[in-house]
């Protein structure tokens, strides 16, 4: 390796080290449950996505087992090849039915759904109006597609308009929003942003990789949470790897949607198809999710004790409506140090500091799971009223 080489990377990881802001590997041993061991200590995990605790489904690892018998391992070429098997076209049809659209397009990971999704629709001479707040594979996707960027203040439909009206007249406008802030656990307020969307002849693309098998009676996410359809959001994404508990991502959409990005979406062209048996292992926690109302309503009564004990420690959190509750502590330093003191104490709640969120605005994340138990919640809020107590400003 070249000496610049070394120089400029180096540098580059002392800043990181400097600011307060490096990031470290941890390294799971088991299977994705609540109790977990990582780098070799027992712990209470409140940080996965794993919303329904479908990740370690046996139901769902059977289907993945069965499905390896029948197609071996890797996929073996792109969808457009010959690496779309029966269990690809299965699971599409499922998430089709499972959203209330009329197609769907499985893809191996989120980033590269959005990916898609954007550059298909817009370029250098349309328009993007996207949440301050979006997902950085949103905000990525904007700028490789070259299209102008309105953000707009963080579900602020007023400022949206605003946004709207001033726009230059010519070229599409796309409205980008998660229907579920990652970092925030609050939810957009999409019949807003519909309207705005049919009156300035907008078209508005929904991100919910957090939304769906958590909102709504069959967890069909953000829009079944405020009762839209297809007319409202004609472009719904979502993930598999959070609450379906598995991998890869999908887009739900019209014929037309769909049938447009297997035509001329780099990502999905030019990609190798996720194995056969993951898109089984998904089929069985799409079926799962859909009936899986007592999960939700467990899951529900977590986040409400979580809620009770965060007021009870004068700690603000967003409404008890999604599994994901940050605690605001500000500085960097002092959410890392308590994460830290929870770690220590067997709970595993990662800090999330800038720039992932705003400067002063660093947090621990807790996530909950369908498959905690009340008992869990209680001592992690017995252990981080420890942890502020013991923490300079707490």
């Amino acid at each position: 390796m070249s000496d610049s080489l070394q120089r400029f990377l180096h540098k580059r990881l002392e800043t990181v080290r400097e600011a307060g802001l490096w990031r470290r590997l941890r390294t799971l041993d088991g299977p994705q449950k609540p109790e977990q061991i990582i780098d070799g200590q027992r712990v209470v995990a409140f940080c996965s996505n794993d919303y329904l605790g479908l990740a370690a489904d046996p139901a769902v690892s059977a289907a993945a087992r069965e499905a390896l018998d029948a197609y071996a391992t890797g996929a073996g070429a792109a969808h457009l090849i010959n690496g779309h098997t029966r269990a690809h076209a299965e699971l599409e049809q499922a998430l089709a039915r499972f959203t209330g659209r009329e197609r769907a397009l499985v893809f191996s990971t989120g980033y590269m759904a959005n990916l898609a999704l954007v550059q298909t629709l817009v370029g250098r001479h349309d328009t993007v109006f996207e949440d301050r707040w979006n997902h950085a594979s949103l905000i990525d996707a904007v700028r490789l597609s070259g299209a102008r960027s309105q953000r707009y203040r963080h579900a602020d439909p007023e400022h949206l308009r605003q946004r709207l009206e001033r726009a230059p007249a010519n070229g599409h406008r796309l409205i980008v929003t998660d229907g579920v802030f990652s970092m925030d656990g609050d939810i957009a307020p999409l019949p807003q942003l519909a309207a705005l969307a049919r009156e300035f002849d907008a078209w508005l693309m929904v991100d919910d990789a957090h939304g769906f098998t958590v909102l709504g009676e069959t967890g069909g996410g953000s829009c079944q949470h405020f009762g839209l359809d297809a007319g409202d959001v004609p472009i719904l994404m979502g993930t598999l790897g959070k609450g379906f508990g598995t991998a890869g991502a999908f887009v739900a959409g019209s014929e037309a949607l769909i049938e447009t990005l297997i035509q001329t979406a780099r990502p999905y062209i030019y990609t190798t198809a996720m194995p056969a048996a993951l898109a089984a292992a998904t089929l069985a926690s799409v079926r799962i999710a859909e009936a899986a109302g007592d999960r939700r309503d467990h899951l529900r009564a977590l986040i409400r004790r979580l809620g009770a004990g965060l007021d009870a420690l004068g700690l603000p959190h967003p409404p008890p409506d999604t599994p994901i509750q940050p605690v605001i502590l500000g500085d960097a330093a002092r959410a890392t140090a308590i994460a830290e003191r929870l770690r220590q104490a067997g709970f595993l709640v990662p800090a999330i500091r800038p720039p992932t969120v705003p400067e002063g605005q660093a947090r621990l994340r807790i996530t909950l799971s369908a498959v905690h138990s009340e008992a869990q919640v209680n001592a992690l809020l017995n252990a981080l009223e420890r942890a502020l107590h013991a923490s300079p400003g707490g």
